[in-house]
This record gives structure tokens, C-alpha cells and sequence, in this order.
């Protein structure tokens, strides 16, 4: 799920069998990753999955110092927050956030 914030966005993951702990595992480890990654402006692997031309990508990296990035456990999932003050980085994570929608197709919902 991806819900835009006026400060940024949350990212939640949840496996598709809420009683699946290896799956549910699998969510956070790859999501802490992440989080490691965008924290010192390496959106690589979001490039890998859905291509260099990933709408906003650029100015993420470029602006990765005016993003804090934060992961949270849930009972059967996991998320990430999204924030910055800077309202470029904000719409470009609202664009990103569309773009992954569109390409996750039923697997992503809003919000």
C-alpha cells in the first residue's frame, strides 16, 4: 500500500497469508534493506525492479540528505515513513508512490 502524506508517505508491505511468518519475514528484511540504502541516497534497487526511467528516482537521490526514511514492524507486516520538508522531495515521492502503483498493478493499492 501506498498512501501519500503531505509530508512525504507510508509504504506498508503485508504478505498475502497473514499467518505465513517466513513470508512475513522475508517483507521486513527486505524493506530494512531499503531503508539502509535510501538512507545513504542508493535507490539501485528500486531502478532494478521497475527500470532506470522510475519517475522521480533522480531527484531522490539527488535529495536523499532531505529524506528521512523509517521502518516500523506491524503484527503481520511492516512500513516505511516517508518525510521531508522539502516539497520537491515530497512530490517526487508522491509520483514515485504513483508510478509503483501502476507498476505493481493488483498486487499495490493506494492508501
Amino acid at each position: 500500500m501506498f498512501n501519500p502524506t503531505e509530508y512525504g508517505g507510508i509504504q506498508t508491505v503485508v504478505a498475502d497469508d497473514p499467518t505465513n511468518r517466513e513470508q512475513i519475514e522475508l517483507v521486513r528484511f527486505h524493506l530494512q534493506e531499503e531503508v539502509a540504502r535510501f538512507r545513504v541516497g542508493d535507490f539501485g534497487d528500486p531502478e532494478t525492479i521497475h527500470g532506470d526511467d522510475m519517475p522521480c528516482i533522480a531527484v531522490l537521490e539527488a535529495n536523499f540528505a532531505a529524506l528521512e526514511t523509517t521502518y516500523r514492524e506491524r503484527a503481520d507486516d511492516a512500513e516505511v515513513t516517508y518525510r521531508s520538508s522539502d516539497p520537491a522531495v515530497v512530490t517526487a515521492l508522491h509520483d514515485w508512490f504513483d508510478a509503483q502503483l501502476s507498476d505493481h498493478g493488483t498486487h499495490a493499492q493506494p492508501g
